[in-house]
């Protein structure tokens, strides 16, 4: 029998349920796919705690990787046999057996594993998008990027410094301090007990950012507005603390005509030219040893429940996935 995790009403971590279910053949475009390794991410507590709405009962993950079994009509992205990896897409990577959009598929190199493709497909299209596309970060540039020990964090950290930038990072501990800096954060500031508007602006000689890359959302929104420069760039990407409040738009002019962008990865990534073209530059980056894909945590997929507690206690760094 084929078992996947799913939640018949919203709440904690104790809502999620190892159901047996039904799958069936591919229809057209479709793909049947026998899952390895799957990731966790933040967004999958959204869900959970119905912050982002579903219909109930329903599966939850949108980040995967595994082999295709079976394809359905109309098939020619992929074949039987292929390793694949995804991230976005229908709710319910948390699953065995999940039948999947084919377009929605990218074939993995023999250089990343399983676990890598699971663990790398969201947060590294996320960073992709995040630093070559929403802001293009160019050598000599100083960023900031909140969460800078999580599984973005660490990714963005490294890419960025590839390219050549000064990263500025927060973290919630000294220990993911050390994480962060040993993954290319050149400044990383403990928040629970440094400001980091004041770091900001002493690092960068009061100069300020042209970008900013928050995740957090309510704890940090208004004050990263004040690590802009003007005309820098507020790239809200995520609310881990929870939503932003309303606010009067004009804070933005009278911060210096900011700008302020909510973007997804789905928004990059729909149409699938766009999807292949991001991966190839993830692929590409993660064969040449610029970025390490860390995979600091593995759950059974039937253990979903204890990851999401670790997720929101702040127990976990890195990626993590869940094996199957």
């Amino acid at each position: 029998m084929v078992h996947a995790i799913r939640f018949h009403k919203t709440g904690g971590p104790e809502v999620l349920a190892w159901d047996s279910v039904e799958i069936g053949k591919p229809g057209q475009g479709q793909v049947r796919l026998r899952q390895t390794a799957i990731g966790l991410n933040y967004v999958d507590t959204y869900f959970r705690a119905g912050v982002y709405p579903a219909p109930l009962p329903s599966g939850i993950g949108t980040e995967g990787a595994g082999v295709v079994e079976e394809v359905g009509p109309g098939v020619s992205e992929v074949k039987v046999g292929d390793r694949v990896a995804y991230a976005g897409g229908p709710l319910g990577a948390y699953a065995e057996v999940r039948v999947m959009p084919a377009d929605r598929l990218i074939v993995l190199p023999a250089s990343i594993t399983d676990r890598q493709g699971a663990a790398m497909m969201l947060q590294g299209l996320t960073v992709q998008y995040l630093i070559r596309r929403t802001y293009r970060v160019e050598k000599g540039d100083t960023i900031l990027i909140h969460a800078a020990a999580g599984g973005i964090g660490l990714i963005l950290c490294q890419w960025a410094k590839h390219l050549g930038a000064t990263v500025i990072g927060t973290v919630g501990s000294d220990a993911k301090a050390e994480l962060a800096k040993a993954n290319g954060c050149h400044h990383p500031i403990v928040y629970t007990r440094e400001d980091f508007v004041a770091r900001v602006k002493d690092i960068t000689g009061g100069k300020l950012l042209p970008v900013v890359y928050d995740s957090v959302g309510k704890d940090t929104f208004m004050k990263s507005l004040d690590c802009l420069r003007p005309l820098g760039l507020m790239v809200s990407f995520g609310q881990a603390s929870g939503k932003v409040e309303p606010f009067d738009a004009g804070i933005l002019a009278g911060k210096g005509s900011l700008y302020l962008t909510r973007p997804t990865l789905n928004t990059y990534a729909a149409k699938r030219e766009d999807l292949v073209a991001m991966a190839k530059e993830l692929f590409d980056v993660v064969a040449s040893g610029a970025v390490k894909i860390a995979v600091n945590q593995t759950y059974a997929l039937k253990d979903a429940a204890q990851a999401h507690r670790d997720l929101e206690g702040r127990k976990t760094t890195g990626s993590t996935v869940f094996t199957v």
